[in-house]
């Protein structure tokens, strides 16, 4: 096996910290942080923001005529964006619980968790950048994915000028949606049949189709099959049996059992999948610490190869040293109690390298996407809550309400610190391969970090004003002109904040969370008492799916659905039959067209979501009237609504399509879904079979 070369073997020396590339980082950057904010507020989910940024970056040079732009530049660009947009994940995540446990989430404290937090993250994955990539040459997906981007890009082609189609589009039809209000949201209806009532809803949303299409259909079709358990079998029983609400609209009834004692079912199934996710990798977690711990103690020399030089480790250190002492100060100045600040200063200590280890190291096994970054922020707020209740409550004999403060502001640094560790890694694991110097990407990803520091808690702030974050803050601080019917769900962060208040003794839903956690156990014990035939289902995604409304998972799913249409067609068209593998060939078009899909999924989700941001600005901005009264227009009718949505959705399918091999009349593309959903209903009644 000869030894690795990148892409810019390192005897060759190209700019990378160029003022255009860290001005372009910068406002990339913002934009796709302020996009992800809103987006995971709206549906409790993020996307990548590296492949996005980079194309964006590409294209964006070119139209500037920088003739002698490199990729070692467009390489600083996507690592300044995601850094931002993986932070806003870990801030979203938590911070807004603050708004479920009756207390106000100020700018001021939601920055420096970030920058705390962020910032330790990324430092600590100086330390690991060399044993898991060099020497462990983990996969890393998504690093190796946005590297065949960035070379693809190098070498020229037609393809990047896709997301900006899909950016115009995503922005045109969230304007007209959430601006102008032409349209109504979501289609929602219920029936009631013999006491029994049913339920069924789709948000009108193209972000959600994109985010359906990027996760795929195995992992969408495990939250719908979350939505369904909750929806369709657990609420009708529920009505049943204790009879349901009072309300003359069925669906409002409906909705209303479901918010209030179902969905507490799938947060007792979290709880359970996101320790089971920790136990059941926990040789994979062994194994990255122990290569970490060995890392961080040897004595190696610093090598004097361009590819191979780090950040210094003596100025790591001294930056961790900093941050440590920093993040004492601002827990005692949150706290109010020293001992309690000393404490859990010293804890972030040892569970901040800890996930930063575990979050790197199983994104370079399974990908970003795949880490379990909800079940180690489950596990860190349980292990902060024992703390704090032994430190404050027991020998400080502090308040409830301190103690369940206390309990997020500690765990939300490590959260944050968690959620940024794993795309450190892809980053450098792309710049590993395209040759980039590991310092200087590694001081690109510190200014990402402050970026996202600056605009996610200002991007909270707004959308806040505008929105109102959580269903349970709106529901006791309605909006002033909407009230909460534009809120914004924040599932992960409504999760938080129900289960600090849980643990500490608040009103929560106790009977639904045990019978959650029952339901995890059925699933986790049917798995290990059949073995390897038994069904392996991701718990975490079902039980996201029994939490998030039933409207955005049946919209997530469709999504999925057209990922695998399109898949599948594509490897009838090459191989001329859907009977047994699809042949390499086959494998090689469907990938290469799930890529382009992808690219214009991520155009949808940043158009669309930045449109809420933009309309956000403008509905709190005093002495200018919110978009939809600029024209005196009423919003269509459910009929004609739900037409323009499915015009939308055409686009979107037309774009992607337009690639297929072989092309022939919309007519025919038809009869070839006919035939894959044949094929597929085939496929999945012989895999339940055996």
């Amino acid at each position: 096996m000869g030894e690795f070369e990148p892409y810019v073997p390192a005897r060759t020396t190209l700019p990378e910290l160029t003022s255009r590339a860290l001005i372009l980082g910068v406002i990339l950057g913002a934009l796709m942080t302020a996009a992800n904010t809103y987006l995971g507020l709206y549906i409790g989910m993020t996307v990548s923001a590296s492949i996005p940024a980079a194309v964006m970056s590409m294209l964006l040079l070119r139209m500037l005529r920088f003739k002698d732009v490199n990729i070692l530049e467009n390489n600083v660009v996507q690592t300044m964006t995601s850094a931002g947009e993986s932070l806003a994940a870990g801030v979203i995540f938590t911070m807004p619980a603050l708004l479920v446990m009756g207390k106000e989430m100020d700018t001021l404290t939601t920055f420096i968790v970030a920058v705390l937090g962020g910032v330790l993250g990324t430092i600590f994955t100086i330390t690991l950048r060399r044993v898991f990539i060099v020497e462990e040459a983990l996969l890393y997906p998504e690093g190796i994915a946005c590297e065949e981007v960035l070379v693809a890009g190098e070498k020229g082609g037609s393809q990047l000028i896709v997301i900006l189609y899909a950016l115009g589009l995503g922005a045109l039809y969230g304007w007209m949606v959430k601006g102008f209000e032409l349209t109504q949201t979501k289609f929602e209806e219920a029936t009631e049949i013999i006491g029994l009532r049913l339920y069924a809803s789709v948000d009108y949303s193209l972000s959600l189709i994109a985010v359906g299409w990027i996760v795929g259909l195995n992992i969408a079709s495990y939250i719908f099959f979350g939505a369904v358990l909750g929806v369709f079998i657990l609420t009708p029983i529920y009505g049943l049996t204790y009879g349901w609400p009072i309300d003359s609209d069925i669906a409002h009834g409906f909705k209303t059992l479901w918010a209030t004692h179902i969905r507490f079912v799938g947060v007792g199934c979290m709880v359970v999948g996101g320790l089971w996710t920790l136990i059941d990798m926990r040789k994979t977690i062994a194994n990255g610490l122990k290569k970490a711990l060995n890392s961080a103690s040897s004595d190696s020399e610093i090598s004097t190869i361009r590819t191979e030089i780090d950040i210094p480790m003596n100025r790591a250190f001294i930056g961790l040293v900093i941050i440590a002492l920093l993040t004492f100060l601002f827990y005692w100045w949150k706290t109010g109690s020293l001992i309690l600040a000393i404490v859990g200063a010293l804890f972030l200590s040892i569970t901040a390298f800890f996930f930063s280890a575990v979050a790197g190291y199983i994104a370079g096994v399974v990908g970003s996407s795949n880490s379990p970054v909800s079940g180690m922020t489950i596990a860190t707020l349980m292990a902060t809550s024992l703390i704090v209740w032994f430190v404050g409550g027991v020998l400080l004999n502090m308040e409830q309400e301190d103690l369940m403060y206390a309990t997020l502001i500690i765990a939300s640094v490590v959260a944050v610190n968690a959620a940024i560790a794993g795309d450190v890694m892809q980053d450098l694991k792309t710049g590993h391969l395209v040759g980039a110097t590991p310092w200087k990407q590694q001081t690109a990803e510190l200014i990402g970090v402050l970026i996202g520091a600056v605009v996610a808690p200002l991007t909270l702030t707004v959308l806040n004003n505008a929105y109102m974050i959580t269903p349970t803050y709106c529901a006791a601080n309605p909006h002033p002109v909407y009230g909460c019917t534009k809120v914004l769900q924040a599932p992960q962060a409504e999760i938080i904040g129900t289960l600090i208040e849980g643990i500490f003794g608040g009103s929560v839903n106790t009977p639904m969370l045990a019978l959650g956690v029952v339901v995890a156990v059925i699933i986790i014990g049917a798995r290990w008492y059949l073995g390897k035939s038994g069904p392996n289902l991701p718990i975490m995604s079902i039980a996201i799916g029994m939490y998030l409304p039933f409207y955005l998972s049946s919209t997530i799913f469709l999504g999925g659905v057209v990922n695998f249409l399109v898949t599948r067609t594509t490897h009838l068209r090459v191989d001329g039959t859907l009977n047994g593998d699809p042949s390499d060939s086959a494998i090689k078009a469907g990938k290469d067209l799930v890529s382009r899909g992808t690219l214009l999924s991520a155009g949808l989700i940043a158009g669309e979501a930045l449109m809420g941001v933009l309309i956000a600005v403008f509905i709190i901005i005093p002495f200018i009237s919110p978009p939809s009264d600029w024209l005196p227009i009423n919003t269509l009718p459910p009929f004609l609504s739900a037409i323009f949505f499915l015009w939308f959705f055409g686009v979107f399918i037309w774009l992607i399509t337009r690639s297929l091999p072989n092309k022939t009349s919309p007519f025919a593309l038809i009869i070839d879904w006919f035939y894959v959903i044949i094929d597929g209903f085939k496929r999945l009644i012989h895999k339940i079979k055996l």
